[in-house]
C-alpha cells in the first residue's frame, strides 16, 4: 500500500484552517498529522511530525515568511506551501525566494489545493496559473524597464542603478533586499549613496528624478 502524503495545517482562523484539514483528509493518498496556528507552532510541527507538506498562513503569527525562512533552513524535507490572502508580486517573490514551493490563495478549489500539495510533495514547485502568469508578465516589463535605463546614471553603479529603479517602482529596502539576495542593512547603505551622487534629499525626490530620466528616453 503506498504511504500516504504527510500534511500539517497552521492559520490561526480555526474555522478555516478546519475546512482546510477536512479538504485534506478528504484525499485518499493523504493525512493530516498536525494543526497549529503560529510560525512557533510551524516550526515546531517540521520538527517533531517531519510532514511533506506544510500548508502556512502568510499573515499567522510571527509571520508565514519567517516560518518558511527558518523550516527550509533547518528541516528542508518539510516543504513548505503558502495558502493566503495575500497576492501582490512582490510578497509572493519573497516567499518563494525563502523557501516556499508553492503559493496558493484562500479562495482555491480543494481539487486545486490538493494537486498542488500532490505536486509539492514530489519536490516540485507550485504557483496558481494566474500567479505564474502575471509573475512572467511583471519580469518581462523589469527586465524591458532596466534595459531601456541602463546607461541613464552615468554617476551610478549597476547595482546602484538596479535599487534606484527598485525604489522607483515603491519598493521598501526590505523588498529590494529580498529581490537583489542582499540585507536590508546593506540596502540602506546603497540608498544613502544613491542619494548623495544624485543630490537628492530623500528617496521620493530618486524616484522622481528616476521617473523623469526613464519616460524622458521612453519619448
Amino acid at each position: 500500500m503506498q504511504r500516504k502524503i504527510r500534511v500539517g495545517v497552521v492559520d490561526d482562523h480555526p474555522l478555516y484552517r478546519d475546512g482546510v484539514v477536512f479538504a485534506v483528509e478528504s484525499e485518499n493518498d493523504m493525512e493530516v498529522v498536525a494543526q497549529g496556528e503560529s510560525a512557533n507552532d510551524a516550526y515546531q510541527i517540521a520538527l517533531d511530525k517531519s510532514p511533506d507538506v506544510l500548508l502556512l498562513d502568510m499573515n499567522m503569527p510571527g509571520g508565514g515568511i519567517n516560518a518558511v525562512a527558518k523550516i527550509a533552513l533547518k528541516c528542508p524535507s518539510t516543504r513548505t506551501l503558502m495558502l493566503t490572502v495575500v497576492d501582490g508580486e512582490d510578497e509572493v517573490r519573497s516567499v518563494l525566494r525563502k523557501g516556499a514551493r508553492g503559493y496558493l490563495l484562500k479562495g482555491t478549489s480543494s481539487y486545486e489545493l490538493a494537486n498542488a500539495v500532490r505536486i509539492v510533495s514530489r519536490g516540485q514547485s507550485y504557483v496558481s496559473p494566474s500567479f505564474a502568469a502575471q509573475l512572467i508578465m511583471s519580469r518581462g516589463a523589469e527586465d524591458s524597464d532596466t534595459k531601456e535605463a541602463s546607461g541613464m546614471f552615468p554617476e551610478l553603479s549597476e547595482r546602484e542603478e538596479r535599487i534606484l529603479l527598485l525604489i522607483h517602482r515603491g519598493l521598501s529596502n526590505r523588498l529590494i533586499g529580498d529581490e537583489l539576495g542582499l540585507t536590508e542593512k546593506t540596502v540602506k547603505g546603497y540608498v544613502t549613496t544613491i542619494m548623495e551622487k544624485l543630490h537628492v534629499r530623500n528617496r521620493v525626490e530618486a524616484a522622481m528624478m528616476a521617473a523623469e530620466r526613464t519616460s524622458g528616453r521612453k519619448q
